[in-house]
């Protein structure tokens, strides 16, 4: 027997045959589903505006890294241009997008589960991981990377173990190919790639008869699959003449970013999220732990656990980098959690299955997966249910200006020309997405201004000459420390120039004064210039004198 096939349990597989398992996991596709069309008109937030600003240009024939400086890869830029393509240039079609990428995950996840132990953990395992990633604590409900990073790499993930079992070149270049892509989505999911090609070599060495020419050619194949998305992006960027900008950027400068963070206050960081994200869905993640355990101690499973911890350490291993520890990296963690929730519920129910009762096997999955499916919404039952769109953003991001830019940019799209530059003294380039204005620097990014690098100066240099040569008719300058990430050393030759530079060419139009979640006031023209702020989060707008 093949030693990727899923593990044979007759007793279990038996009880497994019937459509319950799938019809559980439409039932809560339906339900995440109806969450997620309920909050479709959530704010964008900056990451999600970095994406969808970049994406409009794409749409518009500007290649990456011309109008945006950022490290970020290329991958979600194009994914956000084929998303807007098809649902609208709005933030609705945007998590309208999303909604179809995570439905398709969730099934992808069963599909991973049934292939390594059956329907019952394969439906387990989609159903954990559709209320997990759908979770406040982990900013679920916004289009950030990570969630289409394991939409490529569970898929890659499928087709490198199938290419296990089969021993087929084509699965194996396929699977290696999504692996590719998901690294051009985000860096982090270079673990994902690392962990497979661990267990890749893993299986091939224990295989007999194992024949060197034949190891040689898969590992081959696999690093082929690996590299050609990158390679294929490193030659189209070349071809529109973007590639140093592309080197320098995502690789140059992003090294540079790494390692910001102490290590102990990253622990520190690491301790707070777990507490917070385990704390909202506390049964599913105490049924993981015990799925861990009990593939590593039960003779059936032992066989996967490999896989499992595998799996599980390097998901980790994929939050870490810099050791921020933002609460939508652990949406990486997710598909590792919700297997090991899976094998959790196999666990329980093949407790009761030793139990002389006829019935408690067939009803203890139904009535694990109920309870466990109500304790989860019960924590989060108002944000699942009753909390605003508005409400939601501002519960999980605080006084950010998020609701803020859809009014900022209705003004400025209003008293602007399609054509005119706008420049903002902040990190919101949802604003610029909103408007439909193009920035006047392609610093849409200004906390990368703010860190301790090489660079800062040479950038708050050049941004400072990109908006005098393009003399916007807006300047927009978000007074939120979020929007900054300032430090008592960053320079601070930015503020000083923008403090002469408004002075002598700019007056105040408008004035949007964050007071508490409640109130929000805005001024605009006449009223704007009178207006005497009362809160430290406000947002100030200038229009160049004619």
């Amino acid at each position: 027997m093949s030693e990727n096939k899923a593990y044979d349990n007759k007793g279990l597989q038996k009880r497994n045959n019937g459509y319950w398992p799938l019809a559980v996991l439409l039932g809560v596709i339906l339900f995440t589903s109806a969450i997620r069309i309920r909050l479709l008109e959530v704010p964008l937030e900056r990451d999600e505006g970095h994406y969808a600003y970049a994406g409009q240009l794409m749409l518009e024939g500007v290649p990456p890294y011309t109008g945006v400086y950022t490290y970020f890869l290329p991958g979600m830029y194009l994914i956000y241009a084929l998303i807007m393509a098809v649902f609208g240039q709005t933030h609705g079609g945007i998590h309208l997008g999303l909604l179809i990428i995570n439905t398709a995950t969730i099934l992808l996840m069963f599909f991973l589960g049934k292939r390594l132990f059956g329907p019952l953990i394969g439906a387990a395992a989609a159903v954990a991981f559709a209320l997990l990633s759908l979770g406040q604590p982990v900013q679920g409900v916004f289009a950030n990377s990570e969630h289409f990073v394991i939409f490529f790499a569970i898929g890659g993930i499928i087709l490198v173990l199938r290419a296990i079992d089969t021993q087929r070149y084509l699965s194996l270049l396929a699977g290696a190919v999504l692996l590719g892509a998901a690294f051009l989505i985000k860096q982090h999911s270079a673990a994902f790639i690392a962990f497979m090609a661990v267990y890749l070599l893993f299986c091939e060495l224990r295989r007999r008869p194992f024949t060197w020419k034949f190891f040689v050619a898969r590992s081959l194949v696999y690093l082929v699959g690996v590299l050609l998305p990158f390679a294929l992006t490193c030659f189209i960027l070349w071809r529109v003449g973007v590639f140093d900008k592309f080197v320098f950027w995502t690789f140059h400068y992003a090294r540079e970013c790494v390692s910001r963070i102490p290590f102990l206050v990253g622990i520190k960081n690491l301790k707070m999220k777990i507490i917070e994200i385990g704390g909202s869905a506390l049964l599913l993640w105490l049924l993981a732990c015990l799925g861990l355990i009990y593939s590593c101690w039960n003779s059936r499973m032992r066989r996967r656990c490999p896989f499992i911890v595998g799996l599980t350490l390097f998901s980790f291993l994929a939050t870490c980098p810099g050791f921020y520890f933002r609460p939508h990296y652990f949406i990486l963690f997710l598909p590792a959690v919700a297997l090991s929730a899976g094998i959790g519920a196999a666990c329980v129910q093949n407790f009761f299955a030793r139990r002389q009762s006829v019935m408690a096997p067939k009803a203890t999955p139904i009535i694990l997966g109920l309870i466990l499916l109500f304790h989860t919404v019960y924590q989060q039952r108002n944000f699942f249910f009753v909390m605003s769109p508005t409400k939601v953003s501002r519960i999980t991001y605080g006084f950010n200006p998020f609701p803020e830019s859809l009014e900022i940019a209705n003004f400025i799209r209003e008293h602007s020309d399609r054509d005119d530059r706008i420049a903002i003294m902040g990190s919101e380039p949802q604003i610029f997405f909103y408007s439909n204005r193009r920035s006047a620097s392609g610093y849409i990014m200004t906390y990368q201004l703010m860190e301790q690098h090489l660079y800062a100066l040479q950038m708050q240099q050049e941004m400072i000459q990109q908006i005098e040569a393009a003399k916007p008719k807006f300047l927009i300058f978000v007074n939120v420390s979020a929007s900054w990430l300032a430090r008592p050393t960053s320079e601070k030759l930015i503020f000083k120039w923008f403090q002469q530079y408004c002075k002598q060419y700019y007056r105040k139009v408008g004035a949007i004064d964050i007071i508490s979640e409640y109130n929000v006031v805005y001024r605009w023209g006449q009223d704007a210039g009178n207006y005497r702020f009362q809160s430290p989060f406000r947002i100030t707008i200038f229009q160049r004198n004619q």
